[in-house]
């Protein structure tokens, strides 16, 4: 039996918000893996999430963002009146309930450098709050040699 070596390597990818959608970073990632092995990308944060989605048409990004906005809307809507933590205003409760309903980390299996999404799938982090921020996304891949 031949045994086979593996190696982790680590980054960290810098998302700028300018307030709730989808902001897509598949090039950064694209750019930055090599080799063959499985990525795994983590949000350091727990009011935005991350999606592969299609990246063909944008009214998907307008669509997705519209029915999360119907589905959890701001403490202020009197649908959300229970909503005890505003803190830091009233978007900020909702974006964590959308948070804790999407993942904040995803797996993308990559092949001889190239990462095996589909034709129209691109990598997003979906920013559920009002205020722009900066986004960190920490991205390990676990690399055959």
């Amino acid at each position: 039996m031949t045994e086979r070596k593996s190696c982790i390597l680590t980054e960290t990818f810098t998302i700028q918000t300018s307030g709730q959608g989808l902001y897509e970073f598949t090039r950064d990632v694209r750019d930055w893996v090599a080799g063959t092995g499985l990525l795994t990308l983590f949000v350091q944060h727990t009011s935005c999430s991350l999606l592969i989605q299609e990246n063909a048409d944008p009214d998907v990004k307008t669509d997705l963002q519209n029915y999360f906005q119907r589905l959890v809307p701001a403490a202020t809507d009197p649908s959300m009146h229970y909503l005890r933590h505003t803190y830091e205003g009233p978007d900020d409760m909702p974006a964590h309930i959308k948070a804790s309903m999407l993942p904040v980390s995803i797996s993308i299996p990559v092949h001889q450098g190239r990462l095996a999404l589909g034709t129209w799938q691109g990598i997003y982090l979906f920013e559920h709050r009002d205020s722009p921020h900066r986004r960190q996304v920490v991205a390990q891949m676990l690399r055959s040699a």
